[in-house]
């Protein structure tokens, strides 16, 4: 059972954001699922990513957010938390961790860390061994 349904998440810049998260998830096979207008929400427009028509993970536009939020992303190989970090740097990202083992969790944790433009803390982990 997953504890979690979804987590929104309020950004400075949609547009920019919207470029940094498609990049940065395609690897983990994470993309936008739906997109509802302002004019339905009353605030401005959200867009909603996440696998197989749910979405999970909500943006909204607005404003720098503090304090900023962390988000581990399902990574099903270390291959693709080193794509996903890959994709997240040439999105924009700021480094926050390269793909390594991180031990101290446990000895098949294999997780990279990338901020996302408004300084938001995204991991991709795998907890495989391989």
């Amino acid at each position: 059972m997953s504890v979690l349904d979804h987590i929104g998440i309020t950004v400075s810049d949609l547009g920019r954001s919207i470029d940094f998260y498609e990049a940065a998830m395609a690897p983990l096979g994470v993309s936008e699922q739906m997109r509802v207008p302002g004019e339905l929400t009353g605030y401005g427009d959200v867009v909603g990513y996440g696998a197989e028509g749910k979405p999970e993970i909500w943006l909204s536009g607005g404003a720098r957010t503090q304090p900023h939020v962390h988000i581990a992303l399902v990574a099903g190989s270390r291959s693709a938390v080193d794509a996903f970090y890959a994709a997240a740097m040439g999105a924009g990202g700021t480094d926050n961790g390269p793909p390594g083992i991180r031990e101290h969790y446990h000895p098949n944790y294999y997780a990279a860390f990338v901020l996302d433009p408004d300084g938001h803390n995204i991991e991709a982990v795998c907890h495989r061994p391989e």
